[in-house]
C-alpha cells in the first residue's frame, strides 16, 4: 500500500492541475446530484418495532384521525389580560379557514369553542341531576328504574368530566390558549413545508394584541449546517495551523482541502435525501467529521513533506514519500474511523445507521482528498510551503525521531495514577446518566419553541407538553351505554396508576373494538415520573379488578416514543461497543504486531469515553456551567449520543494511537531499547498529535454554540472526548504504561507473528528504498 501511495503522490505532484480539475469535476457532479435529489430532513426520530410504533400502526388502521402528528399553536395576550370577545371571534374564523386552507391537516381545534362546549356539557349534567332530584322528590322516595338508569348515566358523565378536568385549552385567567393542529400524516412523514405553512398562516394572520408561539412539533426547523460558532472554531484551527507551519500558504492548504472534501461528501450524501430518510443532524455530523479529519489528515502529509524538503529532498520525491508514509498512516487511520461509523448500522436503528454512513462517506472523501489533492497542491506550490525560518528550524532535526531520554519509572507510575484518578473523577456523573430526546424546554430561551413550552407549562401544567395517547381493546358487541361504562372503568384505572393529572376518552373505532384516551401526566416529557408512568401503564395488570381484566393498554405519544427510543439505544450500546472495540483490537494487533499495545490503547479509550460521558452529564443533565454552554434547562442526555460517541471517538482515538505508537515500534525494531524507543517515538509524534487534537477540539467546539440543543450536545461530547483522549490518554497515560511494560509491550506469540500479514503502516520499507538525505 505504501508503494502504491508513493506512486500516486508522485503522479499527483507532477500533474497537479489535472488532479485539481478532476476534483473540481467531482465537486460539480456532487452539487448537481444535490440539486436534483435533495429532499426533506426530519427533526423526529423513531425506531421500528417499539411498543409505541405498534400502537401508532393500530391507530392508522382503526382510528386514522388520531394516528397523525399533532402540534400546538400557543396564543397569548400581550397585556396578560383575558382574551376579548373580538379576539376569540377572530381566532374562531382563523381556525375555520385553517381547516380548509392548510395542507395535510386533519383538524384544527378552536380552544374557545371547545371550552364552551365542555362547560355546556358540565351544565347539562348538573341540570339533569337537578331535574332528577326534583322528580325523585315528587315520587316521595319510591323507586323508579327509569330514573335510576338516568341517574347512573349522569353519574358516569359527571365522573368522566371530573377525570378530564385537568385537560384545558384556555388558562384559568383567560390569557393563554392552545390551538391543537392535527395532521393527516405521521410525524416522521410530516414535511418541513407543511409545518412552515402552519407558522406562515398564523403569523400572516396576526390578531391585534395577541402573540403566537409554536411547539417543537411545528416550529423546530432544520438546524443550520454552518454558523458563527463553527466559523470561530475554524478560525482557531487556522491559528493552530499557522503557529505550527509558520507560513500562510502551508496553513491554508489543509483548510482548503478539508472544505473541498466536506462540500463533496455532504452534497453527495444529501443527494439521496429524497429516497433515504435523514435526520436533520446528519449533514451537520458530516461537516463536523469532514472538517476535523480533513484538516488533520492533510496536516500529517504536509508536515512530513516540509521536514523532508528542509533536508534538501527533491520536491516530487518528497511529496511522493510523504504520501507513501504519512499518507499510508492516514489511510489506516481513516479506515478505523470509517469502520466504526459504518458499524452503527448493526444497531438496527435506521436513522443512526444513516448518520454513520454519511459520516463514513465524508471521512472516506477526506482520506481520498488527503492522498490525491494534497500532493497535487504541494507539487503546484513547490518550495513556498516552507519558509526560510521553518527550513532552518526543521533542517536542524532528523525527519524521524529526535534525541530523547526515557522517563523515570517513578514519573511513569505517578503519571498513571494521576491520569487514571482524574479520568475516573470526571466520569463519576455518568453513574446518573439518563437518556431522552430534547423538547421545547431544552431549546434556546429566545426561541418560539421554548416560549411555547414555558407558556403551556405555566398555564396548564408541565404534563401538557408530555400528553400520552393510550389505547385499549374493548369486547365485541357493546352498545353505546356499555361502551361508555367500559371507558369509565379504563379511565379510573389509568388515573390510579401513578402521576396522572387527567385522563379523557377521545374516540372509539367504528367497530367499537378500540378506544383511545388522552392522558396528561403530572410532569414534563423528560421527568422520571413520566417515564415511570409509561412503564406502569404498559404493565399487564393495570385493568385487573375491572370487567376488562387481562386487557393490556397501548401507550404512544411523543413522551412514550422518546422513552422507547432511549431504552432501545441503551440496550444496543454494549453490543455496539463490543463489536467496534473487538474488531479494532484485531486490526491493531495486525498493525502493531503486539497483544499488549492494543489492550493499552483500548483500555485508555474506555477511560476517556466514560469521562466524556461524565462531563456531558454534568453539563447537560446536571446543568453545571450551563450558562457557558447555553443549557437553559438541564435534562436527559440525547438518547443516541452515547452510541454516536463510541463510534466516532474510538476511530479518532486510534488515529492518535497510530501516530504515536508506530513511531515507538519503528524505533524499537531499529534497535533502540524498549523504554528509549517509547521516548523517541513520543518525541517524534507529539507535536503533530497536539496540533491535530487542538484542531479537532476547535472544530467540534465551534458546534457547541449552535442554536440546536442536539448539535450542541454532539459538539460538546466530541470536543471533550478528543481533548481527554488525546491529551490525557495518548500523551500522558499511554507513554507511561508503555514505559512500564518495556520490551513486553511488543511481545507476540511466534505462531501469530508468522500468521499475521506485514502491513507496514508507517512505511518503513518504503523509506529504506527512498532514504531521506541528512
Amino acid at each position: 500500500m505504501a508503494e502504491w501511495l508513493y506512486r500516486i503522490g508522485k503522479a499527483a505532484a507532477r500533474h497537479g492541475w489535472r488532479v485539481v480539475a478532476i476534483w473540481v469535476g467531482v465537486f460539480a457532479v456532487a452539487g448537481g446530484g444535490f440539486g436534483l435529489g435533495f429532499g426533506t430532513l426530519a427533526n423526529n426520530f423513531d425506531i421500528p418495532g417499539t411498543a409505541s410504533s405498534a400502537v401508532i400502526a393500530e391507530l392508522e388502521r382503526e382510528l386514522p384521525d388520531y394516528s397523525g402528528a399533532s402540534g400546538l399553536v400557543v396564543i397569548h395576550t400581550d397585556d396578560g389580560g383575558a382574551f376579548t370577545e373580538e379576539q376569540k371571534q377572530a381566532y374562531a374564523d382563523l381556525v375555520a379557514r385553517a381547516r380548509n386552507e392548510l395542507p395535510e391537516v386533519a383538524n384544527v381545534v378552536d380552544p374557545f369553542a371547545a371550552e364552551a362546549e365542555r362547560a355546556q356539557r358540565a351544565a347539562q349534567v348538573e341540570g339533569g341531576k337537578a331535574r332528577l332530584e326534583q322528580q325523585a322528590a315528587r315520587l316521595g322516595g319510591a323507586t323508579n328504574p327509569q330514573l335510576e338508569a338516568q341517574q347512573a348515566q349522569l353519574d358516569v358523565a359527571d365522573e368522566l368530566l371530573d377525570l378530564a378536568g385537568g385537560i384545558g385549552l384556555v388558562s384559568d385567567d383567560g390569557s393563554v390558549a392552545v390551538v391543537n393542529v392535527a395532521f393527516t400524516v405521521p410525524r416522521l412523514k410530516l414535511s418541513e413545508e407543511t409545518k412552515q405553512a402552519v407558522v406562515d398562516f398564523f403569523d400572516g394572520n396576526a390578531v391585534d394584541g395577541v402573540s403566537v408561539d409554536y411547539s417543537t412539533d411545528i416550529a423546530q426547523g432544520v438546524p443550520e449546517v454552518f454558523g458563527v460558532g463553527e466559523a470561530v472554531g475554524l478560525v482557531i484551527a487556522c491559528i493552530v495551523l499557522l503557529v505550527m507551519l509558520s507560513t500562510v500558504i502551508a496553513a491554508a492548504l489543509p483548510i482548503v482541502t478539508a472544505v473541498v472534501g466536506v462540500g463533496i461528501g455532504v452534497l453527495a450524501s444529501l443527494a439521496f435525501s429524497s429516497v433515504v430518510q435523514m435526520a436533520s443532524i446528519t449533514p451537520v455530523l458530516g461537516v463536523m467529521l469532514g472538517l476535523a479529519v480533513g484538516i488533520d489528515y492533510s496536516l500529517f502529509i504536509v508536515n512530513r513533506h516540509r521536514k523532508q524538503l528542509a533536508h534538501d529532498m527533491d520536491l516530487d520525491e518528497s511529496v511522493a514519500l510523504a504520501n507513501g508514509t504519512a499518507g499510508n498512516a492516514v489511510l489506516f487511520a481513516g479506515s478505523t474511523v470509517i469502520v466504526a461509523l459504518l458499524a452503527l448500522n448493526i444497531t438496527g436503528v435506521g436513522f443512526l445507521g444513516v448518520m454513520g454512513t454519511v459520516g463514513a462517506v465524508c471521512v472516506a472523501v477526506a482520506v481520498l482528498i488527503a492522498v490525491t489533492l494534497t500532493p497535487a497542491i504541494l507539487g503546484l506550490i513547490g518550495q513556498r510551503v516552507l519558509g526560510d525560518r521553518a527550513r532552518t528550524r526543521l533542517a536542524a532535526k532528523p525527519v524521524s525521531g529526535t534525541a530523547a531520554t526515557p522517563m523515570s519509572t517513578l514519573r511513569a507510575v505517578v503519571t498513571i495514577l494521576v491520569s487514571v484518578a482524574a479520568l475516573l473523577v470526571v466520569a463519576l456523573p455518568a453513574l446518573s446518566l439518563r437518556l431522552g430526546l430534547p423538547g421545547g424546554a431544552s431549546e434556546p430561551v429566545d426561541s418560539t419553541t421554548y416560549r411555547a413550552y414555558e407558556l403551556t407549562a405555566d398555564a396548564f401544567g408541565e404534563g401538557t407538553n408530555a400528553t400520552l395517547l393510550v389505547t385499549a381493546d374493548l369486547p365485541a358487541g357493546l352498545d353505546e351505554g356499555r361502551t361508555t361504562l367500559a371507558q369509565l372503568e379504563i379511565a379510573r384505572a389509568i388515573s390510579e396508576v401513578g402521576e396522572v393529572d387527567a385522563v379523557a376518552p377521545i374516540a372509539v373505532s367504528e367497530d367499537g373494538r378500540l378506544t383511545a384516551f388522552q392522558v396528561k401526566p403530572a410532569e414534563g416529557p423528560n421527568a422520571t415520573s413520566t417515564e415511570q408512568l409509561v412503564r406502569d401503564l404498559r404493565a399487564p395488570d393495570v385493568l385487573d379488578g375491572t370487567s376488562l381484566a387481562g386487557t393490556e393498554l397501548g401507550v404512544a405519544g411523543q413522551a412514550a416514543i422518546n422513552i422507547d427510543i432511549s431504552e432501545n439505544l441503551a440496550d444496543v450500546l454494549p453490543v455496539y461497543l463490543a463489536v467496534v472495540v473487538g474488531l479494532s483490537l484485531l486490526i491493531m494487533i495486525v498493525v502493531f504486531r503486539s497483544i499488549l499495545v492494543p489492550l493499552v490503547a483500548t483500555g485508555g479509550f474506555v477511560l476517556s469515553l466514560l469521562a466524556t460521558y461524565g462531563a456531558t452529564v454534568a453539563v447537560f443533565q446536571w446543568g453545571w456551567l450551563g450558562s457557558v454552554f447555553g443549557v437553559s434547562t438541564p435534562g436527559p442526555i440525547l438518547s443516541f449520543l452515547p452510541v454516536l460517541l463510541v463510534g466516532i471517538l474510538f476511530g479518532l482515538a486510534m488515529d492518535y494511537q497510530l501516530f504515536l505508537a508506530t513511531g515507538m515500534r519503528e524505533a524499537f525494531v531499529h534497535g533502540s531499547p524498549a523504554r528509549l524507543a517509547v521516548a523517541q517515538g513520543f518525541r517524534a509524534g507529539r507535536s503533530v498529535v497536539i496540533a491535530a487534537a487542538l484542531i479537532m477540539v476547535s472544530v467540534f467546539g465551534g458546534f457547541v454554540f449552535s442554536d440546536s440543543n442536539i448539535i450542541r450536545s454532539v459538539g460538546f461530547g466530541l470536543a471533550v472526548g478528543v481533548l481527554l483522549d488525546a491529551f490525557v490518554v495518548r500523551l500522558l497515560l499511554m507513554p507511561a504504561l508503555m514505559h512500564l511494560l518495556g520490551a513486553s509491550a511488543w511481545w507476540l506469540p511466534r505462531w501469530l507473528d508468522r500468521a499475521l500479514p506485514n502491513v507496514d503502516v508507517e512505511g518503513a520499507a518504503l523509506e529504506r528504498r527512498h532514504p531521506v538525505p541528512h
